[in-house]
């Protein structure tokens, strides 16, 4: 499985960006930098990504370093996977 692809999938499903994500490399940014994820979205992205990848989050596992770009949200998947 690609993390990073479905992160991607997902971002663009959740936040309707119409294939924008594709675009998305590990250094875009997300919090502040694209105006369609707010404070809902998050929820709704997190609540995506346990479902495509059966993989539960916890609260401490969010904070503002979360979101910052497409590679840290992978990265905290990916690590999230690594321990399911």
């Amino acid at each position: 499985m690609d993390v990073r692809q479905e992160v991607l999938h997902a971002l663009d499903e959740v936040l309707s960006l119409g294939g924008r994500a594709r675009r998305f490399t590990a250094d875009t940014p997300l919090l502040g930098a694209v105006p369609e994820l707010d404070s809902m979205a998050v929820v709704a992205l997190i609540t995506t990504l346990q479902e495509r990848l059966g993989v539960n989050f916890h609260d401490d596992d969010f904070d503002g370093e979360s979101f910052r770009t497409v590679g840290t949200l992978t990265a905290l998947v990916g690590e999230r996977l690594a321990h399911a």
